[in-house]
């Protein structure tokens, strides 16, 4: 009976490689990737394709890339200071590369410029965002910079995580005098409320678009109280730092969307914010935002209504503010469903018909496709009828939107079809846990005994997000798939004023492996032509020796995280767990690894961050963040011999 199982699941795994065959359909020319070897924003080019049309490296000489330099990131100078206590986060950040110079953050939001060919630091800036945290609980954690150029006039933009935005002289380090006060501008002005630092801060790269810069904000999932700070987003000239516009992401009184937030709601609600990467379209002179959950994540008792534009895809006017369209992807939430990655711009042909599409990963598990021009879907997304709550004073929407294409590409609910089956025994061991609480689909609502859920609040996607190839459609998203146990709880009515606040659980599944069938973590490999999943690999062998498992020599079951994607000429390369993989972007087939933990008999660390890659000097290289125990963090290149 085991060969049965056994067999099932490498038929399931084998699907992509039957499937294979990538057309090369016909594109237009706005989003085609990183130019002249540069890396200009954080996801390669604003429309956040993570692809460059680049070539050196080639499945025949992959496996010969070699260390050729590392930096040690200098936050480790901060945490030797006396009486400094401040931890780091993993190292998130992705570099830029502009002229032969790599611009990046620390975790602790300080700025360095390093020599493209020999990794030597040219610069550095401390923004001074670790001064405001200083407790031994305080993390810290930042993705990267933005670039913007006019002429002679190089400039490098910071959100800082003490809400400062922050503009450098991208040759010298130095602040832009003329920029806000001295270079910077406070973030912390013009919030409809002031909250405690940690739980506000700025942690992502802006976007800039027709020379205004576009940033959101970081806010803290849990607050403690019903009347919470707004995500607004807002834009700034590059030049000068003044303050061009705020786009309200909790409607204000007479607003569009403000009936939305019953019970006048809207006065006191918050969070709804971009907290993730944001894209956007120069010639359209449109910027693309995907929004979080409002305030509370679990209980929306005290803000009924759909609740825009909290969990939407907002396209906005990057000059004046002004929104385009919207599409909401969650009503009311109480998942915390955030959108949770850079929207993915790609111009198709879908049934003849040229599409300027907008691509956008879900923590949900689904891919949301649409006209970034009207915002229509380019396939369905009906409203299906889902589970309604029993909570008292809660009021969830009785249909949530499901696209009929693409398929889901992470496992969605815990159900007949996704429980775990390899054996008879962990079959049986799973429905004897489920039987406890039942089975729970997606966009089940959470109760007071608790309930299932499948993606967990950090998804399905996250801000790893995809990687586009614009030459063929083809987009390449990272998933994880795990199960969280949601219950509500009243809280100290001495600490908050809500009525129910979330009391997650760690689940354990049969003999401590997951509830769920594998596999943990993959990449999905989906046409965006026709809406179809090419193949999906899993990454990472996952708990392929567990006792209950090694005797049924399973293929790769996937774990050790999510993965990161960066689509290149004739490859797809994968930073994950302690490895950076290149994989055939046909079949998924690995063509190579290195192998992070054995390098120069040293290990470097796991992949904490997003690859990026560039020509330098007429040589291809690839770099990506590495993070090791005790905050010790560096940026790695790889390059050929």
């Amino acid at each position: 009976m085991n060969g049965n199982y056994v067999a099932r699941w490498t038929q399931f795994l084998a699907l992509g490689i039957v499937i294979a065959g990538i057309s090369c359909g016909s594109t237009t020319t706005a989003q085609q990737g990183t130019t002249d070897g540069q890396w200009l924003s954080y996801g390669g080019d604003k429309g956040s394709t993570k692809y460059a049309p680049l070539n050196q490296i080639t499945r025949e000489n992959f496996s010969s890339l070699k260390v050729v330099w590392q930096w040690q990131s200098i936050d480790a100078e901060v945490m030797a200071l006396d009486g400094v206590q401040v931890k780091p986060q993993v190292y998130k950040s992705t570099p830029l590369m502009a002229n032969g110079v790599l611009y990046t953050t620390t975790t602790f939001s300080q700025v360095v410029a390093i020599d493209a060919g020999t990794g030597e630091m040219l610069w550095k800036y401390d923004s001074g965002s670790w001064r405001d945290g200083t407790t031994a609980t305080t993390w810290f954690v930042h993705r990267g910079v933005s670039y913007w150029v006019d002429g002679d006039d190089e400039r490098i933009i910071l959100a800082a995580g003490n809400k400062h935005l922050i503009a450098l002289d991208a040759k010298t380090g130095k602040p832009i005098v003329d920029f806000g006060d001295g270079g910077h501008v406070d973030l912390a002005q013009g919030l409809n409320r002031s909250i405690p630092q940690p739980r506000h801060k700025n942690n992502s790269p802006p976007i800039i678009c027709r020379d205004v810069i576009v940033v959101g904000s970081a806010i803290s999932d849990r607050p403690p109280t019903m009347e919470y700070v707004r995500g607004d987003i807002r834009g700034y000239d590059v030049r000068t730092g003044e303050k061009l516009w705020q786009f309200h992401s909790v409607p204000q009184e007479g607003e569009f969307g403000v009936e939305t937030w019953e019970n006048d709601s809207w006065k006191y609600s918050g969070n709804t914010n971009v907290w993730t990467l944001m894209s956007a379209d120069e010639d359209l002179g449109y910027v693309y935002l995907p929004f979080g959950a409002a305030t509370n994540d679990y209980y929306g008792g005290h803000r009924p209504g759909d609740n825009l534009f909290a969990n939407s895809l907002v396209c906005l006017d990057a000059r004046t503010g002004e929104r385009i369209w919207h599409f909401q992807t969650i009503h009311h939430d109480i998942w915390d469903y955030d959108l949770p990655a850079a929207p993915n711009l790609v111009d198709v042909v879908v049934d003849g018909k040229p599409i300027k599409a907008v691509a956008q990963m879900g923590k949900t598990g689904f891919c949301y496709v649409f006209d970034r021009v009207t915002g229509e879907p380019v396939w369905p997304i009906p409203e299906v009828p889902v589970p309604q709550s029993t909570v008292p004073g809660e009021k969830t929407s009785p249909t949530q939107p499901m696209p009929t294409k693409p398929p889901p590409f992470s496992a969605q609910g815990v159900t007949e079809e996704t429980l775990m089956d390899l054996t008879p025994e962990l079959r049986q061991e799973a429905l004897e846990i489920v039987s406890e609480y039942g089975f729970s689909p997606l966009f089940n609502p959470p109760n007071e005994k608790g309930v299932f859920m499948t993606p967990g609040d950090g998804g399905g996607a996250n801000w790893s997000g995809a990687a586009l190839d614009p030459e063929t459609s083809i987009i390449y998203v990272s998933s994880i798939s795990y199960t969280r146990l949601m219950g509500l709880t009243k809280p100290d009515p001495n600490r908050s004023n809500m009525r129910y606040v979330v009391s997650p659980s760690v689940l354990k599944g049969p003999f401590g492996l997951s509830l769920l069938k594998p596999p943990y973590s993959r990449i999905t490999a989906i046409d965006l032509k026709t809406g179809t999943h090419v193949w999906m690999k899993p990454m990472g062998d996952g708990p392929r020796d567990h006792p209950k498992l090694k005797h049924l020599n399973l293929p790769q079951m996937g774990g050790g995280g999510r993965a990161f994607p960066l689509a290149m000429k004739n490859l797809l390369i994968v930073g994950h767990d302690t490895k950076v993989m290149a994989l055939n972007k046909a079949t998924g087939e690995l063509i190579g690894e290195l192998d992070l933990q054995s390098v120069n008999g040293a290990a470097l660390g796991r992949v904490s961050g997003a690859p990026m890659t560039y020509m330098h000097e007429g040589k291809q290289y690839i770099a990506v963040a590495l993070s090791q125990e005790e905050g010790r963090q560096q940026l790695v290149a790889f390059s050929l011999p």
